[in-house]
């Protein structure tokens, strides 16, 4: 069995490969197919996943079926979150929305760890794999009933030919790049204790094995009050001041971690740790789709939006930020600690998370004077036109009709 530990490492990063790769590939066909028709395509993905994984008997069927599954996922979050950004336009109530949408991230961790192992000790292998076969034939019905497959996201053939004019505008966008590095960053920090905590916990605090798995339970949940109920309040509050409190969160907690002498007391941590990750989506995840928006708002109109807002390419950059964390991270983390050590590592990384608030903080101080040039530049006066045809200048009551 240890020697299979590589063969099973591959197994499940693949899964994050693929979905890095075809991010922008998703991010492009949206603008041409819409959103539903990927998001359909992205569910059947997830069906015929379920299926190889169920009746799959060698290493190759497996790895297919991951690598089909990396496919739905990317078409799933790329284009799910672009719908509700479409959907919902108003910043207050998109951040709930979409703070409910990353929260059943929480619950699906939650409840598929217990209810996979469950049902494959009382059932056999095959069995969740069927169930959740059903669930996603039941979730494609109720897509072809309520979503619309019409495409009426009508783009210009600029937009669809050349992606440079659709990519570029966001690639070059500083505050859009600080956001996505932090979300990166934050999510590094959970993707790295994935593969390196158990062997830890082995060697220092020598759990019992039912152990291994449940000490990431208070990190699922703490994402789940994070998202489900701090969206609305990181409109309120502010999303940068927010997302600076969040990554202190999940920077301290990280230090914490390897201080821990019992496995009771890697709970805390954790949850600060899931906590601080989910507050930190909360509040960024949005803020996205309202920086997209107000490229669109603005005097050198991008052609990203000329006729409508295209959401699929800057949640296609943030789904490669969240599939670089889980794929790389805990590969580059696995090969430092035999260098550092894992507790050197954990701190490391809480100082990189501490560190990288000063760059929101200035991404803060720069979306409020855009903020402010923009209000002034929207004031009643600021577009009136106050010189007659012969040069003369009209009286003010006259140039405000």
């Amino acid at each position: 069995m240890e020697s299979e530990n590589g063969s099973i490492g591959i197994l499940l990063a693949v899964k994050a490969l693929i979905q890095l790769v075809f991010n922008p590939i998703v991010g492009n066909l949206s603008s041409r197919f819409g959103y539903s028709v990927p998001i359909a395509f992205g569910t059947f993905n997830l069906l015929v996943a379920s299926m190889i994984f169920a009746f799959g008997q060698s290493y190759a069927s497996l790895f297919v079926a991951r690598a089909i599954h990396g496919v739905g996922s990317a078409c799933i979050c790329v284009c799910g979150m672009s719908l509700v950004a479409q959907l919902y336009t108003e910043p207050d109530k998109r951040s709930k929305i979409m703070g409910t949408i990353l929260g059943s991230i929480a619950v699906g961790v939650l409840i598929g760890y217990p209810f996979g192992g469950i049902a494959y000790d009382i059932v056999g292998k095959a069995a969740p794999f069927h169930i959740l076969s059903v669930f996603c034939v039941f979730t494609l019905i109720i897509q072809f009933c309520s979503l619309n497959f019409v495409n009426r996201q009508q783009t210009s053939s600029l937009v669809v030919e050349d992606g440079r004019s659709r990519w570029w505008p966001l690639l070059t966008d500083k505050l859009i790049l600080i956001i996505v590095g932090g979300i990166c960053i934050s999510t590094s920090a959970m993707s790295i204790l994935e593969p390196c905590l158990p062997l830890w916990m082995m060697s220092v605090l020598h759990p019992k094995k039912w152990q291994l798995g449940t000490v990431f339970i208070p990190d699922s949940i703490g994402y789940w009050i994070g998202t489900n109920f701090f969206g609305g309040i990181a409109y309120r509050v502010g999303q940068i001041r927010t997302a600076i409190v969040a990554l202190t969160l999940v920077g301290v907690s990280c230090i914490l971690i390897p201080s821990a002498n019992t496995v009771a007391g890697l709970l805390l941590p954790h949850f600060g740790l899931g906590l601080g990750i989910g507050v930190l989506d909360a509040a960024l995840v949005p803020l996205l789709a309202t920086l997209v928006d107000s490229q669109c708002g603005s005097d050198n109109e991008s052609d990203i939006c000329e006729l409508s807002p295209n959401y699929g390419a800057v949640y296609a950059i943030q789904q490669i930020a969240v599939s670089l964390a889980y794929s790389l991270a805990p590969i580059v983390g696995s090969e430092l600690v035999p260098v550092i050590g894992f507790p050197w590592l954990m701190r490391t990384m809480g100082a990189l998370n501490l560190l990288y608030g000063p760059l929101l903080i200035y991404s803060g101080i720069r979306e409020t004077v855009r903020l402010v040039l923009q209000k002034r530049s929207d004031m009643p006066l600021a577009s009136v036109e106050f010189a007659n045809s012969d040069g003369s200048y009209r009286r003010f009551y006259n140039a405000l009709d």
